[in-house]
């Protein structure tokens, strides 16, 4: 998952982006609400961390833009402020759930993965192809019930194409998902990510369940 993370704090930016990338995802940064709209106007993050006490523009006008706009993802707003009103006028606004600081990151985290698990077309929070399991939770893969050793990027780069399976993904929308606007590695990672899930499947006794379509990219059969 793509996560734009909108903090002014850059120790507590850090602190969060160093949890989100170590549950596997892709985490951008952005220390004003000026810098996180530019962002969502060149980029689609499947979700965003966003502070509601923001040099300039506040979080709540961000996020108001951000609607405006027709952006859809997934909103976590963080915030002291804890009155009713607050939580409402969030809401309201278009958040989809509301952290007031300070917070523990193992209940963030966990919310983050309860907001991933509410997908526009509905999909279970188990996705499976066969005897092939992924629970997004946990980011445990199973075979016939054994787990399977997998890393964060080619659990994250399963999980992709198995919740949207039969949809062709190119090198670059995966890189996308995979890699923060910050990585200094290229997209040709994405095809030593493929090769190397496709190995560990191969080993699990699975069959090549990830095509390639020459010129076009990567799908799950």
């Amino acid at each position: 998952m793509r996560i734009l993370l909108v903090e002014d704090s850059q120790t507590l930016a850090d602190a969060l982006r160093n949890a989100l990338v170590r549950e596997g995802h892709a985490c951008d940064h952005a220390a004003d609400g000026e810098q996180a709209l530019a962002w969502l106007r060149d980029h689609d993050p499947d979700l965003m961390v966003l502070d509601w006490m923001l040099p300039g523009r506040d979080g709540l006008s961000v996020l108001k833009e951000a609607r405006a706009m027709g952006w859809q993802g997934a909103v976590l707003m963080l915030t002291a402020r804890d009155q009713v009103g607050d939580r409402v006028a969030a809401l309201d606004a278009g958040a989809d759930d509301y952290l007031i600081k300070p917070f523990a990151l193992d209940e963030m985290l966990a919310r983050l993965r309860a907001l991933a698990r509410r997908p526009v077309d509905a999909i279970p929070s188990i996705l499976a192809a066969g005897e092939l399991e992924l629970d997004p939770r946990s980011r445990v893969a199973r075979w016939q019930g054994r787990n399977l050793e997998l890393t964060p990027k080619e659990f994250a780069l399963l999980e992709l194409l198995l919740r949207h399976r039969g949809r062709v993904f190119s090198r670059t929308q995966i890189f996308d998902r995979l890699y923060d606007g910050g990585s200094h590695v290229s997209d040709k990672v994405v095809e030593v990510i493929v090769s190397t899930l496709r190995t560990k499947l191969a080993q699990a006794g699975i069959g090549d369940l990830i095509r390639t379509r020459r010129g076009f990219g990567y799908v799950f059969e």
